[in-house]
């Protein structure tokens, strides 16, 4: 087991993403934190891994958005597991929209999550991986923040941003002993892509040099390499996990 007793926080756990992420964390005997907004969600995603006997978790509602939610949800994981090891910031939203026809509500509250939300996840964990001299921290961009996308001005922004962030973070805390990387995921099988028309998606896949999409597990995947020891010395990298489409 590559993360034996390694304590994960994942945010957006109870999403496609998220809960493969979950899933194979435990797989690799790590204590994870299941981190989430939508609270019946995370409810059935939690009785799921009870029901597989799956490891050792603990569910946290969070809004990522708000600082007291997400200290609350760090006294939470502290608490139970006593330390955090590696905080994966995989929560995001999207509310696409023309520029012309955006609401500036709906800008604001995809750079809240997407952007302050990894902001506030990992300045509230940081402390404690600068106290164990040790730590990994994953955020989750998008190739939409690499070469932009119609209709995504507040999502474009928002993860080009992260990356800005990671690159940032690695700098600033790689001589505490913590990793800084970022994944970009391409088009995957998630709800956010379930309501693109299928003849969207067809097209989708023939830009793609793999001629697919990609699924949850290829993104889960890359989080479980940058969390072990496989990756202590890769820091500041963005690693797309994207088929190819944004070379």
């Amino acid at each position: 087991m590559r993360l034996k007793n390694k304590v994960v926080i994942i945010t957006g756990a109870a999403g496609g993403i998220g809960f493969a992420a979950v899933k194979k964390f435990v797989q690799e005997g790590a204590k994870v934190v299941l981190a989430d907004y939508d609270e019946s969600q995370l409810a059935s995603r939690e009785k799921e891994l009870q029901e597989k006997r799956m490891g050792d978790f603990l569910s946290v509602v969070v809004d990522v958005s708000d600082r007291n939610s997400v200290d609350r949800m760090t006294k939470a994981a502290v608490d139970t597991f006593g330390t955090i090891d590696v905080l994966v910031n995989n929560a995001g939203i999207t509310k696409d929209a023309l520029l012309t026809k955006m609401e500036p509500v709906d800008f604001q509250k995809v750079i809240d999550v997407n952007l302050t939300g990894v902001f506030n996840c990992t300045q509230a964990v940081v402390g404690h991986m600068i106290n164990n001299g040790k730590g990994k921290i994953i955020n989750t961009s998008s190739v939409s923040g690499v070469y932009g996308n119609i209709g995504q001005t507040n999502y474009a922004a928002s993860k080009a941003a992260v990356i800005g962030m990671t690159k940032t973070w690695a700098k600033e805390l790689g001589k505490k002993g913590i990793n800084v990387n970022a994944v970009v995921p391409g088009f995957t099988e998630t709800n956010m892509v379930t309501t693109v028309p299928a003849k969207v998606i067809e097209s989708i896949k023939g830009m793609i040099p793999l001629k697919r999409l990609g699924k949850p597990d290829d993104i889960a995947n890359a989080y479980v390499f940058l969390a072990s020891n496989e990756a202590d010395y890769i820091n500041g990298a963005i690693l797309h996990v994207d088929g190819g489409i944004a070379m």
